[in-house]
């Protein structure tokens, strides 16, 4: 059963958004690393004052190997990260109202 791994970060909304503009090419080979090491879905949303991240992993410990790798601390300083992540993980269901 995979998980849904939710990751809410403080920090410069602007700085992440001319951050993953100027950075493409890093942002693909990031994304297809996460794909390579069991990421299902990905996807981010910003708020007033943060950015979330909504992934879908096949397991936990993939989360964490790849959300440990020192490349995924270089992007969250230079996009403007401001503090401690919170993250949350959770088994993912199936229901009948699902889309």
């Amino acid at each position: 059963m995979s998980v849904v791994v939710t990751m809410r970060v403080p920090g410069d909304t602007t700085q992440f958004l001319q951050f993953v503009g100027d950075n493409q090419d890093w942002m693909r080979q990031t994304s297809e690393r996460a794909k390579s090491m069991g990421c299902l879905h990905h996807r981010f949303a910003v708020g007033e004052g943060f950015v979330m991240v909504i992934d879908e992993w096949e397991s936990p410990e993939q989360f964490q190997q790849f959300f440990s790798d020192p490349d995924i601390g270089e992007i969250m300083q230079r996009s403007g990260a401001q503090g401690e992540p919170q993250i949350s993980i959770a088994e993912a269901i199936a229901t009948a109202d699902q889309f």
